[in-house]
């Protein structure tokens, strides 16, 4: 897998806390601040994911594949998120479609 690097400034607070974190954790500032941000990332994702279905921007499917989740998963996280299902016939026939194409995320 190839790289890219992206620089970032921080204060001197923050970067005395991530070298500590790093420390804790045994590694190297680099390591931590890559796991840090897939973290983030990973959070991201399924934050705006859950916040478009709360809304009603997106279907159940579309939802699961924001946030990188299959669409079990996400419909196991609705519960501690206190989202409701609103699933209509047409988005069960679209996601019978494309489970039956190979685009199920199972």
């Amino acid at each position: 897998m190839s790289t890219t690097t992206i620089a970032t400034r921080v204060n001197a607070e923050e970067a005395a806390l991530i070298e500590v974190l790093a420390e804790m954790e045994g590694c190297d500032r680099s390591t931590l601040i890559r796991s840090i941000l897939r973290r983030g990332i990973k959070a991201l994702r399924r934050d705006r994911a859950i916040a478009a279905y709360r809304s009603e921007e997106v279907t159940l499917s579309r939802a699961a594949e924001l946030a990188g989740l299959s669409i079990w998963d996400f419909l196991a996280l609705m519960p501690s998120e206190q989202l409701e299902l609103h699933y209509d016939v047409d988005e069960f026939e679209d996601d019978l479609q494309a489970m039956s194409n190979g685009n199920s995320k199972r």
